[in-house]
This record gives C-alpha cells, structure tokens and sequence, in this order.
C-alpha cells in the first residue's frame, strides 16, 4: 500500500500519517527529511519526536530518499516519510537542477518496487497566492509536479484540514 498525505500547515496530516502507521501492526521506521538549522525548527523536531513511539526506527535523510526506502522497506515494515516538501527543499536549496530532477526521478521509480507500507506526508502548498520570489515559485511548481505524480502512484490520497481527512483516492480510512 502506497499513501500520500497532503495537506497545508498544522493541518493534522503527520499525526494522521502516525495513527496509520501505529495501526498497520507492522514494524515503522519513521524517515525524517528535516534540517534543524535553527532553534525553531530543532523545537518542532523535537515535538514530533517526543510524540513517536519509542518502538519506532528513525531515519534522518535530507536528500537520498529513494536509497534510503530501498535500505529500509520490507514486507513486515511501514515506512513513514515526513516529509517531502522538506526533502524538497533541501534539493532545491542545493542549486543542482540535474541532482534535483535524479532525486525526484528515483522516488518516483521505486515507489512500485518496495515492499510492505509506505506513507508519504507533504505540505500542500498550491492553494494560495502565485508566490512573489523565483525560488518560492519554483518550489510550488515543483511540489506540485511531484505531488501529482506520487499521486499517479499511490492507492490512497488523503488530504487533512482541520485535523480531518479527505479521501482524493482509494479506500475509506
């Protein structure tokens, strides 16, 4: 099972994706794609880390996801990844459009290649304002063109506001 989790700011979608993966039975390595290059962002890390079961794995990988779910997917293991606009942008903050679109292109092959359960959380970031800066529009467009292909490829799409989620595709929750 492929799942990809959208929704914007506090929206609720990574402790939608943490329910899920806490009630598949299997085995969770949770992926984590931050940096916390500053005091505010070490203290979200810190929050999301304090509310995971201590049972689960971690992974911190800012930019070589597709190696690390090849490394860590098996049959009797959810995989969480949290999350891709994050991972996104530290590829864009690399200023390599070559090593950018071969990181986007792996993910995109090995989605259908894994084993076991993936959930996939990333910020919607397409419904506001066109933004002012280059980079910021980039990165829209490119959240949006990955969104829309990972969602090609996943069974269920769910997009979380308020705290409730929306199924886009596949199963009812």
């Amino acid at each position: 099972m492929r799942e990809l989790i959208l929704g914007g700011a506090r929206s609720g979608k990574s402790r939608l994706a943490e329910k899920l993966a806490t009630e598949s039975g299997l085995a969770v390595t949770y992926i984590a794609t931050s940096q916390p290059l500053d005091l505010e962002m070490a203290e979200r890390v810190a929050a999301h880390r304090d509310r995971r079961p201590a049972a689960w794995t971690l992974v911190e990988e800012p930019l070589e996801l597709a190696r690390v779910l090849r490394e860590q997917a098996a049959a009797d293991t959810c995989l969480l990844v949290d999350c891709l606009t994050l991972w996104l942008t530290n590829l864009l903050m690399l200023n390599d459009q070559e090593r950018l679109q071969g990181e986007r292109q792996a993910l995109l092959q090995i989605l259908g290649e894994l084993p076991g359960r993936l959930i996939l959380v990333s910020n919607e970031t397409g419904l506001g304002v066109v933004p002012l800066g280059e980079l910021s529009r980039r990165y829209v467009d490119e959240a949006g063109w990955l969104h829309q292909a990972l969602a090609e490829r996943c069974q269920r799409v769910v997009f979380t506001v308020a705290g409730l989620p929306m199924i886009l595709k596949g199963e009812p929750l």
